[in-house]
């Protein structure tokens, strides 16, 4: 397995500050629209992402002209970064154009770069024009307003899992296959894990910024709980399932491809989804500990782990075919708490702590779980 190159770390680290500012603009808009919104942008977000991911998967990042092109996809990121809390206002149309930019640019890079091989070739040639595609939708949303831009950002976030789900159709071309795909499996998963460790970095910054403004014995106590909490979401995923999940998908084989794209692609965005929201609630945490709790704050405090568990819980079905169930039951658990906490009322800090003994439970469970299920067949 090829390692994690210092160029690819470099790249992701523009993401702290897009997740710092997906964080802000839920944090900001604390409201059903608001949180589709910033799931919208989350997606945008995650697709310049983890397609890059995937660009270098088969590219050497280290050669002088992939850095390059990294190196311009890093300023692109930070332009698109720096648009997120006007992308539904005055910045909608910048966000677009820079989107447009950074993925159909970079795939003309690859379709160039990747002459020579055949099936690389084949499937650059079916994704640009979807990528075209979707991106015109971007720039027709930043050119409208209000719920003409959401809806067809939207749209063009559904055409795109469309088009990764059924291989990019294109007539008279077909469409690609992801048993051909020469992935890198293993390379791949630590690339994700990358971004994990962003988001939880991120959700530390934000807290830690939070208890700069307002240092008290209560706050300090309530940012304790906070790390913990981040914690915890680490030890989930970590501490036992991180290394194990690379060997699976490494080994394999021509189910490889396929297997990415769905632990990857789609499962992946719903863990850091899961760990924005809890960073939302770690500031609602730290601003007003002993407040009651709200629907909204419920909603945050107890929600984001359980979206995390979630996604988490889903990515071990899918590798290792056996049911989460302490995972799944954690969610429920979670989910129920929330009406709870509302009603009782309970304090913000209490209702952190049930969601922070929840996923503890969690990690016990695993310290004493049969061993895992054979990995997936190569």
């Amino acid at each position: 397995m090829e390692p994690t190159t210092s160029t690819e770390l470099f790249f992701d680290l523009v993401f702290i500050f897009t997740i710092t500012q997906l964080a802000e603009y839920l944090i900001a808009h604390a409201d059903w629209r608001g949180a589709a919104r910033t799931a919208l942008l989350l997606a945008l977000v995650w697709f310049v992402w983890v397609y890059t991911a995937w660009v270098t998967n088969w590219l050497h990042p280290d050669r002088a002209p992939v850095r390059a092109l990294l190196i311009g996809l890093m300023l692109g990121s930070l332009l698109l970064s720096a648009a997120i809390p006007g992308a539904f206002a005055g910045t909608g149309l910048l966000f677009a154009l820079v989107y447009v930019t950074v993925q159909v640019g970079r795939s003309l890079f690859a379709l160039w770069a990747v002459r020579g091989h055949p099936v690389l070739v084949d499937g650059f040639q079916k994704t640009l024009p979807w990528f075209v595609g979707t991106s015109t939708l971007l720039v027709l949303g930043g050119l409208g307003g209000g719920g003409v831009r959401e809806a067809l950002w939207a749209t063009a976030i559904v055409l795109d899992v469309v088009g990764l789900s059924t291989g990019y159709p294109v007539p008279g071309l077909g469409r690609t296959r992801p048993e051909r795909w020469a992935v890198e499996g293993g390379h791949l998963a630590e690339r994700c894990q990358a971004f994990i460790l962003i988001a939880l970095g991120e959700s530390i910054l934000v807290t830690g910024s939070t208890l700069a403004q307002q240092l008290s014995m209560v706050t300090s106590g309530a940012f304790v709980l906070a790390f913990a909490g981040s914690v915890a979401l680490w030890w989930v995923y970590f501490t036992r399932s991180a290394p194990a999940a690379t060997e699976v998908i490494a080994r394999a084989g021509t189910r490889t491809g396929g297997l990415s794209r769905l632990a990857f692609n789609y499962l992946h965005p719903v863990m850091v989804a899961g760990i924005i929201v809890t960073a939302a609630g770690d500031e609602r945490l730290l601003r007003e500990p002993g407040a009651d709790t709200t629907t909204v704050t419920a909603l945050f405090v107890l929600g984001g782990p359980a979206l995390f568990l979630a996604g988490h819980g889903a990515y071990k079905a899918v590798l290792w075919r056996v049911w989460p169930t302490s995972r799944i039951a954690a969610v429920v658990v979670l989910l129920a708490l929330v009406p709870v906490g509302v009603l009782l009322p309970l304090p913000v800090v209490a209702c952190a702590a049930l969601a922070t003994a929840v996923t503890v439970a969690v990690i016990v469970a695993d310290q004493f779980r049969v061993p895992a299920a054979a990995p997936l067949p190569a």
